[in-house]
């Protein structure tokens, strides 16, 4: 896709303003009302609403059904209105923690085959005895490409008369020990509904850490507790300390964040001569580019590729829209950023090196982050919390960190072991905009807070900066970040109109569904908000609980002897990598990468057949099976890319 060249900083950032305009409600007659985003096309008629996305292939499609005996007779009811032809099955259904004024949420999902790449689910809303109907149907690409507009659209369906909270004229409550000790008994009982092994905490109010600790246990082999020096991977946590990397450099004069990247680090590409050109330092952080998630591009590659190897994958990248249009989570970019400050740094080192000794020497030592590391020999040794996460049948186990190492070579976008404690002198110094906690000026203010300023937005009331989002929830501003990896989940806050700061890391996939509530937890004790938070938690603990039934019961184990016998010992793609298929103990494994788990089989609805590991953990390889030009092949997706392995000689 062609896309302008950006040569100056005023034209950036008109780019990136551009997407910051706030769509209007759009209802006609007796038509939901529903947020039309920006290029969207609009359909209403009664009782019926559809916005589809400028490719033509996704649609959201509001429907008033009235009274219905539940929510999935509400949703059958919907999909006559808006599609009455289309044949789904429905896959899994789980309830939805009460929001946006609605008595009942239910979220469907409906059976797709990998092959169609395709997003089908359903929200049906209930209040009173009526429910409403939200249906996502069609193309996986275009959902993530447009997850923002989706986020609007979909979030913007509230019940009649709807009122949200709204603190924004009330002042905070100061943290006192028996409000630290309401937040420590929600998080203990989060994690013990969600079996959550251990969870690391630290809490700031005025600039003074006045909590910081754990909950839980550091391994379920293991009955130590978790305590303030416990070390987590805190995953793209990493990111907003590597522009603070990057902002210490701005204020020394190595870069500014206007300048072109090829300036600073000339054998920088990216996709086409002009939009190479046309990337400035900014661009690599501002999730705004136009560039997909490619994780699996990593994942997939060996463990042992080098820093450099994150330039040759940009340089084989495109942009799939124009620059500052539409919000694209992409960490080759943010690994870049670091890898570049690091060079600027200390252009005699390998960018990997250079990297991690200008992290050490220029944030965690100021900082006096004395856990904080990307080295894995010494953050799996000691005080550290192994992952976890659930196994075929649902079970919390402790896992491997093998395939958390894959993020060793990209480790400025999410590569670090800390500790709460280590983390909330980070937070610390955001709160008091440049100051370590010992007063000293480590950063300007200036070019601290420019890495907050709103770029594209990524849902209702979030925008995305320089590696950290801006938020507003219930009238109260929030700065953060979060991170997740394999069986490791965690964010921090930071509240800066109430001076109040939150860490939070857990170290299991289950998790990840508790960081949401723990905010909306933080914000009820500070501002004795209604109590929601435990009820979002619960509703979680019944979706992941589903979710397992539901994805044990669609697999075959341990596999069709005729699917994993017909498959070949090893497969290559070339500039990804390999698999290899071997066995262990009696079982078909699988290595792809960072990938080394037993297989299942799974027949898939328009008659393919898919190899997927079963190994503990929220992340699983899914391939369909197939022959081309007589060789065997396997084929591998993501929302955006097709990965294809062929049987080697």
């Amino acid at each position: 896709m062609s896309m302008p060249t950006l040569k100056t900083a005023a034209s950036a950032l008109a780019l990136m303003a551009s997407c910051m305009a706030v769509p209007a409600y759009a209802q006609s007659g007796d038509a939901p009302a529903i947020v039309q985003p920006d290029d969207w096309s609009l359909v209403q008629r009664d009782g019926l609403s559809i916005v589809t996305a400028p490719e033509g292939n996704l649609d959201i499609a509001v429907v008033d059904v009235g009274p219905a005996d539940d929510a999935l007779a509400a949703a059958n009811a919907a999909w006559q209105v808006y599609a009455p032809n289309a044949q789904r099955t429905v896959e899994l259904t789980t309830p939805a923690a009460s929001e946006n004024g609605w008595d009942q949420r239910v979220s469907i999902s409906y059976a797709t085959s990998p092959s169609e790449q395709a997003t089908v689910n359903a929200l049906a809303l209930r209040q009173g005895e009526a429910w409403t109907v939200v249906i996502v149907n069609g193309a996986q690409s275009t959902a993530n490409i447009r997850s923002a507009a989706v986020s609007l659209a979909r979030d913007s369906v509230q019940a009649e008369g709807y009122e949200p909270e709204d603190f924004s004229d009330r002042t905070a409550h100061r943290l006192t020990p028996e409000r630290i000790a309401l937040l420590r008994d929600f998080v203990a009982e989060a994690a013990e509904t969600l079996d959550v092994p251990g969870v690391g905490l630290a809490l700031i109010d005025q600039g003074e850490v006045v909590f910081e600790g754990g909950v839980g246990v550091r391994s379920l082999n293991d009955p130590a507790p978790v305590d303030a020096d416990t070390r987590f991977m805190i995953a793209s946590n990493t990111k907003g300390m590597s522009t603070l990397l990057l902002s210490i450099l701005v204020d020394q004069g190595q870069l500014d964040w206007d300048q072109q990247v090829v300036e600073l680090y000339p054998s920088f590409r990216l996709g086409s001569d002009s939009t190479t050109n046309g990337t400035l330092v900014r661009h690599l952080l501002c999730a705004c580019t136009g560039l997909p998630r490619k994780d699996w591009g990593f994942i997939l590659a060996d463990q042992d590729t080098p820093a450099s190897d994150v330039f040759r994958q940009l340089s084989e990248t495109a942009p799939t829209s124009a620059f500052g249009e539409l919000f694209q989570y992409n960490n080759n970019m943010a690994a870049a950023a670091g890898y570049v400050g690091g060079a600027l740094a200390y252009p005699d080192m390998e960018i990997g090196a250079a990297y991690d000794r200008a992290m050490d020497e220029l944030i965690f030592q100021p900082l006096d982050m004395t856990d904080t590391t990307f080295d894995f020999a010494a953050g799996e040794t000691g005080n550290w919390a192994p992952p976890h996460g659930l196994d075929v049948d649902g079970n919390q186990t402790v896992m491997s960190n093998h395939f958390n190492r894959g993020v060793y070579p990209y480790r400025p976008a999410g590569g670090a072991f800390s500790t709460a404690s280590d983390m909330a002198h980070y937070v610390q110094l955001e709160l008091s905009r440049g100051l370590t906690p010992d007063g000293a000026r480590l950063v300007s203010e200036e070019n601290l807070l420019a890495r907050r300023e709103r770029g594209v937005q990524v849902a209702e009331s979030v925008w995305y900066g320089m590696g950290l989002f801006d938020e507003e929830h219930w009238g109260v501003p929030v700065v953060t970040h979060g991170g997740t990896l394999l069986g490791y989940h965690s964010n921090w806050y930071a509240l800066p109109e109430a001076g109040v700061g939150a860490v939070i890391l857990t170290n299991a996939d289950t998790g990840a569904v508790m960081l949401r509530p723990f905010l909306r937890r933080l914000v009820e004790v500070l501002y004795d908000g209604h109590p929601e938070a435990m009820s979002q938690v619960e509703a979680a603990a019944a979706r992941l609980d589903a979710q397992s039934q539901v994805r044990r019961q669609g697999l075959d184990i341990p596999g069709d002897p005729a699917v994993l016998e017909g498959l070949a010992a090893a497969y290559e793609s070339p500039g990804i990598g390999t698999i290899a298929i071997f066995q262990n103990d009696g079982q078909t494994w699988i290595e792809a990468g960072s990938i080394r788990a037993p297989l299942a089989t799974r027949s898939n609805p328009d008659g393919t057949v898919s190899i997927v590991s079963v190994g503990p953990g929220a992340i699983s390889l899914e391939a369909e099976v197939g022959t081309q030009d007589g060789r065997r092949t396997l084929t591998l997706r993501d929302s955006q890319h097709v990965y294809q392995y062929t049987e080697t000689d």
